[in-house]
């Protein structure tokens, strides 16, 4: 096992360089920069901006000036929030997104695998088809739809919850943005489970348990067991996804997540802010997807990881 992680994390490295040194040079190279304003500054002005955030280098040393500072856990200062570096708007917006990413994923977990066990024990009838109707509608419904729809329904006419805002994270705040995250991952879970639950129950092993007189509980549990695997695989970039928040429920909510940095470093130029936010969501790509692996290994014995 430990050689197994030592091996992921010696490709991750070289992974994660690439993902960095491709960022830099697609950021530097869009049209535009961070003090290109519609009324135009003083050449002076511009001269003493480029010379004091360095970007007056050649551009060969900005990279490597950006790396080493990467290197000692400096993201560098903002170009568009001048009072901020970005180490420090990932310290306030980064908790706020796991915390909802977390919580969707763990009610997405806790009703999407129920949901497409249920299914294929009752393949063809009509909770199948239910279900399956119901998982499509989450897939295909975006989320900018669904997230004004539960603010009609539960926040105006209902007035049973907030229809926005972060309120320190209390509870009532953070219940329609989760469950519109939720939503589709509930949906692709739901189907995931249900076809691999399919598979998994017409399998040799499987009818060698029934034909033992073993008890339905057990038997589902075994093929859930075995069911699991494909699930577990979507986890790794679905969780990563999540945690790092989601733009348009961020922004419909007006929650203070990471996910509104990315839109707005990518609008105004800020350099600095859009290669924090690719850095940060790479690393919990190449995290979850070597936990997703380990996952799998002690789920199915068949794969071994030394």
């Amino acid at each position: 096992m430990l050689r197994f992680i030592l091996r992921r994390l010696a490709t991750a490295i070289p992974t994660l360089f690439l993902v960095v040194t491709l960022s830099f040079l697609l950021m530097r190279l869009a049209p535009g920069g961070p003090f290109d304003l519609e009324q135009p500054l003083e050449a002076t002005v511009m001269a003493n901006l480029r010379r004091l955030y360095r970007l007056d280098q050649p551009l060969h040393e900005q990279y490597l000036t950006y790396l080493g500072a990467l290197l000692r856990g400096d993201f560098g200062p903002s170009f568009y929030f001048r009072d901020f570096s970005i180490g420090e708007l990932f310290a306030q917006g980064l908790p706020v997104s796991m915390r909802l990413g977390a919580s969707a994923l763990a009610l997405a977990l806790l009703i999407g695998l129920p949901l497409g066990a249920l299914a294929a024990f009752r393949q063809n009838e009509g909770i199948d088809h239910a279900v399956i109707g119901i998982a499509t509608a989450g897939i295909t419904i975006p989320n900018f739809v669904v997230a004004p729809v539960l603010q009609i329904v539960f926040g105006l006419s209902l007035a049973w919850l907030p229809v926005g805002g972060w309120n320190g994270g209390a509870w009532r705040n953070t219940v329609l943005p989760i469950v519109t995250l939720a939503l589709p991952q509930i949906a692709v879970i739901a189907r995931l489970t249900r076809a691999a639950m399919i598979e998994t129950l017409r399998a040799n092993h499987i009818r060698t348990l029934r034909a033992q007189g073993l008890s339905g509980a057990t038997v589902a549990l075994h093929a859930m067991r075995a069911s699991c695997l494909p699930v577990v695989s979507y986890l790794g970039p679905a969780a990563a996804g999540l945690l790092t928040g989601s733009v348009v429920v961020e922004t419909i909510f007006g929650i203070p997540g990471i996910g509104r940095y990315f839109v707005e470093g990518a609008l105004n130029r800020d350099y600095t802010l859009v290669m924090g936010t690719v850095v940060v969501v790479a690393v919990f790509v190449l995290a979850f997807n070597l936990m997703v692996d380990v996952l799998y290994a002690l789920l199915d014995p068949r794969v071994r990881l030394d």
